[in-house]
């Protein structure tokens, strides 16, 4: 979701206001320290209270939407984060579990997490077609996690209400290392605001959040945190996984079963495989084994084994022989999404392949557009916004910033153990270590079948790549869905997913 949103701040002129006339007196002289304390940034807060009914279980919870002030070393404010947070009634904090919930990008506010996912309301959208204008629904969400944990949605600085404050900016946020620093002194600051320290604890991060995820598991460990799950939802933590980068063939090779998932979906496989699951294990063993040796070998690849991977690509992929040849056997992710379904004048999404659009010709290389992004943000920052006032009664006198201008995001990472080296950014390490640090800590990984944005060959290889320890590997869980980058779309892949975080809670908020 690349959008970039302006703020335009009308600022009105010091000395405008009633006029001053030559023979009043002066005024008297005040003293502006309580006027000046009124200036800080404060922390504020809506809180209500709500019900719902999950499991065939009616929960009662209180909702409370407000900021948390972080503090630079000299303890002065540098950013005011936004949350809502969603607590049962009438429990035992120091054995109820709560996670913390965020989106990407970066520069993505949490939205969509927190209304299309595992919060106690939804937003009900079209699944893999164009949602209809408003209104719009929002129904109580039968699959919210609240009958496991407390949820708390953030959003990160310069997104949603969050806002740097005092003499940083936004952008002083904008970076790998910066971003986790934050966001582990906000987790902080909650857990000891609301006496949460001795409960269960959890990260559930999308997208990008997978990445932040990593980072924090690491920040937070060294921190004093120990977490007792992180939930990666369409995860990315080696991003050379997805750098299309000439000289780098590994995205061509953990997008492949992607693109079989996707092109077998949309019916251009000839002849389609009966066994979804059987067909899948086929093109993992052919991505992983003879493509990825064909392109190791580069220029020295024979002809006669060369052909044979043209032959087995076209079979697995849908795209014609010659559109292979011409691309010289890599099959860059955009082109794949303009070429699947060429012949029919659409496009397939990026991050949800089941969704499809329609460019201004068919000549192109590229999509113009995602259009499992655009048939939906409509419904989410309106759905969002009544929410917010209608039921939750925040009303805070600024914009939310569903996207923030993060392109001089500052990539560079030190995880404490390497030191930053130029290249793609590469976060597994500190999962790795989190998880080595506390051998109680558990991953659960969901991802969807037709997400290009976060393929899950990617995830397979990295995960296969991260060095855990034998004894360690068992506390990784996978889950596969038949839906996108954002699983949740598709109410039956909610649905399962719904099911498998229940059992991953189960096991891992237990001593």
């Amino acid at each position: 979701m690349s959008r970039l949103f302006a703020l335009l701040a009308l600022v009105l002129p010091l000395g405008w206001g009633a006029p001053a006339y030559a023979d009043e007196a002066p005024a008297a002289k005040t003293d502006n320290t309580e006027a000046a304390a009124d200036d800080k940034p404060k922390e504020d807060s809506a809180v209500s209270h709500h019900s719902v009914t999950v499991g065939g279980t009616s929960i009662k919870y209180t909702a409370t939407a407000g900021t948390l002030l972080i503090r630079d070393d000299k303890d002065e404010p540098t950013a005011s984060m936004f949350y809502v947070a969603y607590t049962q009634d009438g429990t035992d904090l120091g054995r109820r579990p709560v996670t913390f919930l965020y989106n990407g990008g970066p520069g993505s506010a949490t939205i969509w997490l927190h209304m299309g996912s595992v919060g106690p309301k939804r937003v009900v959208t079209s699944d893999a077609a164009p949602t209809p204008g408003a209104p719009y629904s929002l129904v109580d969400n039968e699959y919210s996690l609240l009958d496991k944990t407390d949820l708390v949605f953030i959003d990160a600085i310069g997104t949603g209400y969050s806002r740097a404050v005092g003499k940083s900016q936004d952008k002083d946020f904008y970076g790998v290392d910066q971003d986790g620093k934050a966001f582990t002194q906000f987790i902080q600051r909650y857990l000891s605001k609301n006496g949460r320290w001795n409960s269960p604890k959890f990260l559930m991060g999308e997208s990008y959040g997978t990445t932040r995820s990593a980072l924090l598991s690491n920040m937070l460990t060294r921190g004093g945190v120990a977490l007792n799950g992180v939930i990666l939802v369409s995860s990315i933590l080696d991003f050379a996984t997805e750098s299309f980068n000439v000289g780098n063939d590994l995205p061509y090779i953990a997008n492949l079963p992607s693109y079989a998932a996707i092109a077998w979906y949309h019916d251009k496989l000839t002849p389609k495989p009966a066994d979804f699951q059987v067909f899948l294990k086929e093109v993992r063993g052919f991505a992983f084994g003879e493509y990825a040796d064909a392109l190791m070998k580069g220029d020295k690849l024979d002809d006669a084994t060369r052909a044979d991977v043209i032959k087995k690509l076209a079979l697995y992929t849908g795209i014609s022989q010659k559109f292979i040849v011409d691309a010289k056997l890599r099959l860059e992710c955009f082109r794949f999404m303009k070429e699947l379904t060429r012949d029919e004048g659409h496009t397939v999404g990026r991050l949800d392949a089941r969704y499809v659009g329609i460019d201004h010709d068919n000549a192109g290389e590229d999509p113009e557009f995602d259009p499992a992004d655009a048939y939906i943000t409509g419904a989410y920052s309106a759905a969002f916004h009544a929410y917010m006032q209608g039921e939750l009664n925040y009303t805070p006198d600024r914009d939310y910033h569903l996207f923030a201008d993060t392109h001089d995001w500052d990539w560079k990472h030190r995880n404490g153990f390497n030191p930053w080296w130029p290249g793609s950014l590469d976060v597994a390490e500190d999962l790795r270590q989190a998880m080595s640090q506390n051998p109680r800590l558990k991953v659960f990984v969901a991802n969807g079948y037709y997400d290009l944005a976060t393929p899950f060959g990617g995830s397979e290889y990295t995960f296969d790549h991260l060095g855990l320890d034998p004894s360690l590997r068992a506390n990784v869980q996978f889950g596969y869905y038949a839906s996108g980058h954002m699983i949740y779309l598709s109410v039956p892949a909610l649905k399962a997913l719904k099911a498998d975080l229940a059992k991953f809670y189960d096991a891992s908020a237990t001593r």
